[in-house]
């Protein structure tokens, strides 16, 4: 049976957790907040623009762009894995690597390098000795559209050079406080809507351009895709913050559970004490 000092030594210890999981828990839904904002002021726009122009490559000859080429499924894939740089999140970056390292088993024929951005997932494939292309961290606390450009940039370019066949995002798409969802997109090459037969263009329609196509398809689909690179980082900060709020809270309830718990065991071994002591002194003066 531990002794009283233990018990109470105990509970001083689970406080002092408490109260950092509930600060930590303030301070991820002031988090939560703006990044809910930002990201709920980008999805249309990004949605949007993905729609358009997924149309518009059914509608075109892949041959236009060399973001809109169709090639054989049996090249080079580069994944980029979206993570978090801190834990504390429940299962927020665990969702995510497992769903990655799924992906990565589903095509066993096929060559996969991998674009991390996270501490979280950098080390995880690290240690697991995948080929690495790229990795960047720190990003999440000054958020810009900068360190999305720099991400497309590298999906751009190998993709253009021949590099890989196609690129594809995972990360944890942001759909309320209590629930975020791994999504798997493709990001490149851009990807044909199903129009359908009855809506398929019919032979020999001529589509007029102003300007040129090839300006606008090289103005156009790189920024298209720097929008849903920076759309999937935004969708990623809100999962995170949500995902550490909803753990911190969880983890603050737990710990104020324990607290009553230990405080009634303590007051039962102070009791079983006091009457121990008592029935030594009765005994005591009986004896005399």
């Amino acid at each position: 049976m531990p002794s009283l000092i233990d018990l109470r030594r105990r509970i001083r210890a689970i406080k002092s957790t408490q109260q950092i999981t509930r600060a930590m828990k303030t301070v991820a839904a002031s988090k939560l907040r703006r990044a809910q904002e930002r990201i709920l002021g980008a999805r249309p726009f990004a949605i949007q623009m993905a729609r358009v122009l997924n149309s518009l490559a059914s509608r075109v000859d892949p041959s236009a762009h060399p973001l809109l080429a169709q090639r054989p499924g049996q090249g080079r894939v580069l994944v980029i894995v979206i993570t978090a740089d801190r834990g504390l999140c429940g299962s927020f970056n665990a969702n995510i690597i497992r769903r990655a390292s799924a992906f990565i088993v589903e095509h066993p024929g096929r060559a996969v390098a991998l674009a991390l951005v996270g501490r979280k997932g950098r080390d995880f494939f690290r240690r697991q000795g995948f080929d690495i292309w790229y990795d960047q961290v720190g990003i999440f606390n000054q958020l810009r559209y900068e360190h999305a450009q720099e991400i497309a940039l590298v999906a751009i370019d190998r993709f253009t050079a021949g590099d890989v066949d196609a690129v594809h995002l995972v990360y944890s798409e942001f759909k309320s406080v209590l629930q975020q969802r791994v999504v798997i997109d493709q990001l490149l090459p851009i990807a044909r809507a199903d129009l359908g037969a009855e809506m398929a263009p019919a032979a020999g329609v001529e589509y007029l351009y102003e300007p040129a196509p090839e300006q606008i398809f090289t103005d156009l689909l790189p920024r298209h895709v720097e929008i849903q690179v920076y759309r999937a980082l935004l969708e990623s900060s809100a999962s995170e913050h949500a995902a550490r709020m909803t753990a911190m809270d969880a983890a603050t309830k737990n710990s104020a559970e324990m607290i009553d718990n230990l405080t009634l065991y303590m007051n039962k071994v102070r009791q079983a004490s006091i009457t121990r002591e008592i029935i030594e002194v009765i005994s005591g003066a009986e004896a005399l």
